[in-house]
């Protein structure tokens, strides 16, 4: 497929531009990933959702990706961790790293190229130190090893901070022994108890800005097209990156910095002090992780994006109507085919309006993901009325209709149809699993949020049958709404009843959500809440700007 005009946001530039790879029909794609000492949170969901549809989009453009999303396996926060729990620090980090790994898989982000974890790539990352300190950029400390941010003038280009705007001891305590305050560590001297390596400097290990300039390097050079990660790694961590590689190698250069936005809660940012953040394993036990996907892509990925329980439920509703209509489209195709001899020939055209409905759907989602990845209206608009094509198509293939008519309607099924999984399959929407699977999945968890087992729903709609029968029309009204309530729909087709998941009528609130989700912590003993991304973690030491932001 030809490539389409792709623009980006470049947080560098502050403006759109038109995507170039410095490698024609080559991307180098680097993201910074997760600290892995706990179960990941929707935070993180949104990152490796944001970067996964841009890693599909990309190749769906036709270019070769070279996608690296890191693990922070060395970390003040894991040996923290692994004291409490007395386990062995790497031990603890790779168990969470493959716990991130399962999220992932459940909510669909494809593996990327590479997969570098800071224990492995030592050697690349004392080699980078090394050579920074050559070049006079770093001074070495009692084992400590300091960045001089003074000798980079450039330093504050990505996120506007000036040194003389860093005021010191606001956040941490100031080390005396730093030339300025703003330096930061490159290299920790080794504490009792602690994991540490050999360096030229003494047993130690990495500041954590410096893994991602030797990682980067390591897999992708010095100059490559794409660096992503939260909107909060602006400052200090993509800054110190940018210092730390141009120091090394001068030509330095990445094309693009990405950013995707917070993630708020009612709108307040979720916070671990706060109380009112959730890990992406709590969601996914009350909600299908499909449609967690997709209230991840509901907002642009730039934008702040704001959970509520209605949000969820309203985008369970929204995945779960789409996998309807693709069940029954192919149950018709499946009873066509088989019943028709004529089926193998050549196709015949589609009608005019299925032409035009797949014309505006192609000509929309390409226009808006081409406009730096507009996620938020590509699953309304033409989308839905490619949807409603096919379902109005499905109803009139039950009328009596000329072969001709009926071959060619039957072609404008498969056409949108084809259509539609394309547009799935972009966005990481398209299951791997059967739509009836799909569609039993969202009930069982619709059961579970309802509080309630298929048994129950049966025996209320035979239940109310009896009471229709009986012209007790008040009582089965009221056990339908009862049920409505619940987000249990039920519907009379012909003589038979049926239910589906809906939106409740009566949602629970955020906050009675989060409650039942703390009992069942407490219930299954599942380890403390969620580990933070870089960009969310506390400054634990007295190393200036070598800190995480908390969440």
């Amino acid at each position: 497929m030809a490539k389409e005009e792709f623009k980006v946001y470049n947080s560098m530039t502050q403006q759109k531009e038109i995507f170039k790879p410095k490698n024609p029909g080559k991307v180098g794609m680097y993201v910074c990933g997760v600290t892995a000492y706990d179960f990941s949170h929707l935070g993180h969901a949104r990152a490796a959702v944001n970067f996964d549809i841009l890693y599909r989009y990309l190749m769906h453009l036709g270019y070769e990706v070279t996608y690296v999303r890191n693990f922070t396996d060395v970390d003040d926060k894991i040996i923290k961790r692994s004291k409490e729990l007395g386990e062995d620090p790497l031990k603890l980090s790779d168990r969470f790293c493959q716990e991130y790994i399962v999220d992932m898989t459940y909510l669909q982000c494809l593996i990327p190229t590479e997969q570098p974890r800071v224990s492995d790539h030592m050697e690349q990352i004392k080699d980078l130190i090394s050579q920074i300190i050559k070049k006079d950029f770093a001074y070495e400390v009692d084992g400590d090893v300091f960045y001089a941010v003074e000798k980079f003038p450039n330093y504050g280009m990505l996120s506007g901070q000036k040194l003389e705007h860093n005021r010191a001891g606001e956040r941490v305590a100031v080390d005396s022994r730093k030339r300025h305050p703003a330096d930061f560590a490159l290299w920790k001297a080794a504490k009792p108890g602690e994991p540490s390596w050999d360096s030229p400097w003494g047993p130690g290990r990495p500041g954590w800005h410096i893994e991602c300039s030797a990682m980067s390097a390591h897999y992708l050079g010095f100059k490559f097209d794409i660096h992503g990660g939260g909107i909060d790694l602006i400052f200090p961590h993509h800054e110190n990156e940018i210092a730390q590689s141009c120091a090394a190698c001068e030509d330095s250069n990445i094309s693009y910095w990405m950013h995707n936005g917070h993630v708020t809660n009612n709108n307040e940012k979720m916070s671990k002090s706060l109380g009112n953040f959730f890990t992406i394993r709590q969601i996914t036990e009350r909600y299908h992780p499909l449609a967690l996907r997709y209230f991840l892509t509901s907002a642009h990925y730039r934008s702040p994006l704001n959970y509520t329980v209605w949000q969820l439920e309203s985008s369970s509703d929204a995945v779960y109507y789409i996998y309807q209509t693709l069940k029954d489209c192919e149950d018709a195709l499946s009873s066509f085919q088989e019943g028709n001899s004529e089926a193998n020939k050549k196709p015949p055209k589609p009608t005019p309006p299925a032409m035009e409905c797949i014309k505006k759907m192609r000509s929309e989602f390409q226009a808006k993901m081409s406009d730096d990845l507009s996620t938020a209206q590509i699953l309304t608009g033409s989308f839905q009325d490619a949807l409603k094509f096919v379902n109005s198509s499905l109803a009139s293939l039950k009328k009596r209709l000329q072969k001709p008519q009926l071959l060619s309607l039957i072609q404008s099924i498969i056409e949108i149809e084809k259509e539609v999984k394309e547009v799935l399959e972009i966005l990481g929407l398209l299951s791997f699993s059967s739509y009836a699977e799909v569609l039993q999945q969202f009930k069982d968890k619709a059961l579970k949020r309802a509080g309630l087992v298929e048994d129950d729903v049966l025996n209320l709609i035979e239940e109310r049958t009896q009471a229709r029968n009986n012209k007790d029309f008040s009582k089965g009204d009221k056990i339908r709404a009862d049920l409505t309530e619940k987000g249990i729909a039920l519907m009379d087709v012909g003589k038979e009843t049926v239910w589906r998941p809906c939106i409740p009528t009566a949602p629970l609130t955020v906050q009675e959500v989060q409650q039942d989700q703390k009992a069942a912590i407490v219930e299954e003993k599942q380890p403390t809440p969620p580990g933070n991304q870089k960009q969310e973690e506390q400054p634990t030491e007295t190393e200036g700007n070598d800190s995480h932001i908390s969440s």
